[in-house]
């Protein structure tokens, strides 16, 4: 869809800005706003006439939204609250950040009363333009340009300093026409953004489906008209007559945790070693090396029982329950961490197989009915050794993999047609918002052939 234009337009005298419509104004955000600078905290403060106040932090602040689960407070002298008092209209930006995110904020509500704000955190005060059209306008394309231009850069991060985003050149439309704009990006956005939430949730749908066939598949097969039998295991229920139910010890040649503390220390960690296999290296079906958590050929060598094999599976042992992938020949050799079990299947049974019934939903509720530990499930060899599990015969268990290499590029053709929809909506999102702020469409024209029509 083409939007009309404005009639007439003039150089904005700003390069990344480019023509602005001609009865518009540019102006440093410095002439049109106040900035207050936040708390830097680490000073100490005397109890006799100080004040417990809510304190908002960088994590607080997210682009286009609060997030107010988690408000820390601060000791500050009761004169000192005025000087850092957030007011209702407070344009909030982040000093610093990923580089697509930088100055970008929200518009502050006196969402808590009172709240002061840390020195991370602008808090800018408009006087002569809409907090909304300044909002509005830091999230543009240009805005953050300008931002990126003017920062001071590391790996992955920028900041800007307070003076630098003071002179921000910013487009200034009359404010009945600015209000328009406004009003028309409002009604925009709300659909792309439904359209965005639909796409979320077919992709959560995709991915309970997925789960629910390989679920389905790997503990009653994939044959719906052949005899069934009671598996004994009243979360299993039915499984296919010509299969076993059969500890899961049992159908290993190994089950073992990765060495102890006292076995692997922290001093034994060294950079670029053999990597040491933890829950955090396991990513769905990968196992990655995770930089600086790995150690010296000597200490390997003294923990050589734990090395790990192709055709092997690491199970997490801490936090989600069924978090386990199968070894491959890139990680043959490394090293089984303290937070994993090892498991070594008998032959009568595929590692791929075993992976998905550990995955399942029936595996998953089980183990975490039995883990221990009071602020995070925690698995042990027992408790992994004592999960039942369907044992089809080896033919099955082939076919069934296949079904489910099948059926999963399936299910991921679907899920990155919606990813690929997100990200196409979402830069349409910002395109209209960066083309409607700067002038580059003529808002007034849609409205007035909306009213005629």
């Amino acid at each position: 869809m083409s939007f009309p234009r404005y009639p007439a337009h003039k150089d904005s005298g700003v390069e990344w800005l480019g023509e602005v419509p001609e009865h518009w104004d540019v102006k440093p955000l410095k002439r049109l706003a106040e900035i207050q600078t936040g708390l830097a905290k680490g000073k100490e403060v005397e109890p006799e006439g100080s004040i417990e106040v809510p304190f908002l932090r960088v994590a607080n602040v997210q682009d286009g939204f609060l997030d107010l689960n988690d408000i820390h407070t601060i000791q500050i002298p009761e004169a000192a609250l005025d000087r850092y008092l957030l007011r209702p209209g407070d344009v909030l930006m982040n000093e610093g950040g990923d580089f697509d995110k930088l100055g970008r904020g929200c518009i502050w509500n006196s969402e808590i009363r009172p709240c002061i704000h840390q020195n991370h955190v602008f808090a800018v005060r408009p006087h002569s333009i809409s907090s909304a059209w300044l909002n509005v306008y830091t999230s543009s394309k240009q805005a953050n340009s300008y931002f990126i231009g003017r920062s001071k850069q590391s790996t992955n991060l920028a900041s800007i300093s307070s003076s630098n985003l003071m002179d921000l050149p910013v487009p200034v439309a009359p404010i009945v026409e600015s209000t328009q704009i406004l009003n028309f990006l409002d009604r925009e956005t709300a659909k792309i953004d439904t359209l965005i939430y639909e796409q979320h949730r077919l992709i959560v749908l995709l991915q309970e489906k997925r789960q629910a066939v390989i679920s389905r598949a790997v503990t009653k097969g994939l044959n719906p008209d052949v005899p069934m039998k009671d598996s004994g295991v009243e979360w299993l229920g039915e499984v296919p007559e010509h299969w076993d139910v059969s500890y899961l010890v049992k159908q290993s040649d190994l089950l073992q945790t990765g060495p102890f503390g006292s076995q692997l220390c922290v001093e034994d960690y060294v950079t670029g070693g053999i990597p040491v296999i933890n829950p955090s290296s396991i990513i769905g079906s990968n196992i990655v090396a995770i930089e600086g958590v790995g150690v010296a050929d000597e200490t390997a060598f003294r923990l050589e029982r734990h090395k790990l094999r192709k055709g092997d599976l690491v199970v997490a042992r801490r936090g989600e329950m069924g978090r386990c992938a199968v070894v491959g020949e890139n990680e043959t050799g490394w090293l089984c961490g303290t937070g994993c079990l090892l498991l070594r299947c008998a032959t009568s049974f595929s590692p791929d197989y075993v992976e998905l019934v550990i995955k399942s939903e029936y595996s998953r509720a089980t183990l975490s009915l039995s883990s221990v530990g009071s602020t995070m499930e925690n698995l042990n060899t027992s408790i992994l050794g004592r999960l039942r599990v369907p044992v089809p015969p080896k033919e099955d268990q082939v076919a069934i993999l296949g079904y489910l290499q099948q059926s999963e590029r399936c299910f991921e053709s679907l899920i990155t047609d919606a990813s690929n929809a997100i990200r196409l909506l979402e830069e349409r999102r910002s395109a209209l918002i960066s083309a409607a702020v700067t002038g580059q469409i003529d808002v007034l024209s849609l409205v007035s052939e909306a009213v005629a029509a």
